[in-house]
């Protein structure tokens, strides 16, 4: 399977907007993990997540807990937490909405802190709730290496018809 997208980079030098386009490969069972772990960028790059499943249905990652992670009492930050969870959740609602040509941005993340974690992994997993035509709803769980509940989060995203404008530029045709 392969998605075709486009990228759009503003070149502020020469005051002119470019767009690259890119294909998203996946295995032949739809997973597209693969291709975001060689692709990495950003903060998942940053903090290290590595994605094991991505899929439009279901999507897995894991980060190895290290002191880039933990707030002044040792415990993992609460904004890793919500970073991860909003992560898995966007590559799951794009890889929905990319097949209609549309993007997705987040509108909510509400992440709930369960238990403190200092070490280890942590290993995190997201499914859609609802997909719809202009919104998506998803939500994922947080587990520990002991495969205890850590954090949970629910994430809304709109999602973008090419031309709209986000952030004060156009979204580019997919």
């Amino acid at each position: 399977m392969c998605l075709a997208c486009s990228v759009t980079a503003i070149d502020n030098y020469n005051d002119s907007i470019m767009t690259i386009e890119r294909k998203l490969t996946a295995s032949a069972d739809g997973d597209f993990s693969a291709y975001l772990n060689t692709s990495l960028g950003g903060w998942s790059a940053a903090m290290g997540l590595h994605f094991n499943r991505a899929t439009a249905d279901e999507v897995e990652a894991e980060l190895e807990i290290e002191g880039k992670h933990r707030q002044a009492y040792g415990i993992v930050h609460g904004g890793v937490h919500s970073g991860v969870i909003e992560t898995i959740a966007s590559v799951g609602a794009a890889l929905t909405a990319l097949p209609r040509g549309q993007s997705v941005v987040g509108l909510e993340n509400h992440t709930s802190f369960l238990l403190a974690v200092r070490e280890g992994k942590l290993h995190a997993t997201a499914h859609p709730l609802m997909r719809g035509r202009r919104t998506q709803v998803w939500e994922a769980t947080v587990k520990d290496d002991a495969g205890r509940v850590v954090a949970t989060g629910r994430v809304r995203f709109i999602a973008l018809e090419a031309g709209a404008s986000l952030a004060g530029e156009i979204i580019a045709k997919r």
